[in-house]
């Protein structure tokens, strides 16, 4: 479950939008996925995990309001970052 330095440089080469972008709401978002989804795995096995349930609905509400924002300033890169995910709109 943990998340290791390789595969947060490898989402941020991923999704950059520059050369040394480590900011930008797409790589935001790529790595709250990232991060979501092996909670999500965490949680499917320990259940009565409250604490982590509470990270897991914060880091949900963050990738949210990046995705708002980003849908209203570059709606072109939005369909783009959604797409790559596989998450819905």
């Amino acid at each position: 479950m943990k998340f290791s330095k390789e595969e947060k440089t490898q989402i941020i080469g991923d999704f950059r939008v520059h050369g040394s972008d480590t900011g930008s709401p797409e790589v935001q978002v790529a790595v709250l996925t990232h991060k979501i989804r092996l909670l999500t795995e965490h949680l499917k096995t320990h259940r009565k995990d409250h604490t982590s349930r509470h990270g897991l609905l914060k880091m949900v509400g963050k990738r949210t309001t990046l995705l708002r924002y980003l849908r209203q300033a570059a709606p072109d890169r939005y369909a783009a970052v959604i797409a790559r995910l596989g998450l819905r709109h």
